[in-house]
């Protein structure tokens, strides 16, 4: 955890980067073997779900702008009900709906970790105002 309060918007890139793999690569992987895809691999998406929460919620401390906020919550919570769907098929969705909140999670973490640290408390209190 301490990684993860140090590194919120790396550890969030990285874990939406390899989500994003994870995602192309499946359909390629399973139907080049003619295979089933097999419950672990259908797992990683909430282990990729559990880092990604925890990096949004750490980058939304850490950034000093609010629209950072929202759009990281937005994206997270569309890759969830994505995946949610997916795995519940309550409507039909294009399997390739899933990289529009995965890659806007590596675009926004990526922004984040370039122009939107604070390096204080007192940067995050003032909305959005860098003091440093």
């Amino acid at each position: 955890m301490i990684f993860i309060k140090q590194k919120s918007d790396s550890i969030g890139a990285i874990a939406s980067t390899f989500c994003l793999i994870h995602c192309v690569a499946t359909p390629f992987i399973f139907l080049a073997q003619s295979i089933g895809v097999p419950s672990w691999w259908g797992f990683l998406d909430y282990v990729f779900l559990i880092i990604s929460f925890f990096a949004v919620q750490r980058s939304v401390q850490t950034t000093s702008k609010n629209w950072i906020k929202t759009a990281l919550w937005f994206s997270f919570f569309s890759l969830l009900m994505v995946i949610i769907n997916e795995k519940n098929e309550w409507f039909y969705l294009n399997d390739k709906f899933i990289y529009i909140p995965t890659i806007a999670l590596i675009i926004l973490h990526l922004y984040n970790k370039k122009y939107c640290q604070c390096n204080n408390t007192k940067c995050c209190i003032n909305e959005g105002k860098r003091t440093n």
